[in-house]
């Protein structure tokens, strides 16, 4: 998903890049380098930080900005309750 792609589903929902980042405890401009960064892209990123905002942000929009993101993070929740 590309960082417009993005934009405009967090505008669908009335926020933006800055509203996400305070709400979810994120500093505004690492969020927007994260996705800057990542945006577009197929392989998942390996720091924690950055993989954390991913998909915080994937679930707020309701769609996977890379491509399994969400799917990892139910197989480490799911993992974790064994």
């Amino acid at each position: 998903m590309e960082k417009r792609q993005i934009q405009a589903r967090l505008i669908e929902r009335g926020s933006n890049f800055r509203q996400f980042a305070l709400s979810h405890g994120y500093e505004v401009r690492t969020v927007t380098q994260v996705v800057q960064r990542w945006a577009g892209h197929n392989k998942l990123p390996r720091g924690r930080l950055t993989f954390q905002i991913l998909r915080d942000l994937s679930r707020v929009i309701g769609k996977e900005v890379l491509p399994g993101i969400l799917a990892e993070s139910t197989e480490q929740t799911s993992a974790q309750a064994v």
